[in-house]
């Protein structure tokens, strides 16, 4: 299985918004339920991969091993760490 590391995993959890600070326009990713700032989405040249590309801020990601997902409630991504044959 080949895993799209350009789309968001769950759409309906993430926002995006127009940010014009620093000096720049992005895209800015925002979680829906939480409301709060989660990184930004930014063109890329890798048209293979989409053409997008998130930076997300290691502050809003929650690491969970492989082993553990089933026990935290998200064994359905299991299926992601899996190689193909």
């Amino acid at each position: 299985m080949k895993t799209e590391l350009h789309k968001a995993l769950e759409p309906a959890n993430v926002g995006e918004n127009v940010d014009r600070s620093h000096g720049m326009t992005r895209t800015e990713v925002r979680s829906k339920h939480g409301d709060c700032h989660l990184g930004h989405l930014f063109p890329d040249e890798t048209r293979d991969n989409g053409g997008l590309r998130y930076c997300m801020n290691s502050a809003s990601v929650r690491v969970i091993h492989r082993d553990q997902l089933g026990g935290e409630g998200y064994g359905e991504y299991l299926k992601l760490f899996t190689q193909e044959a």
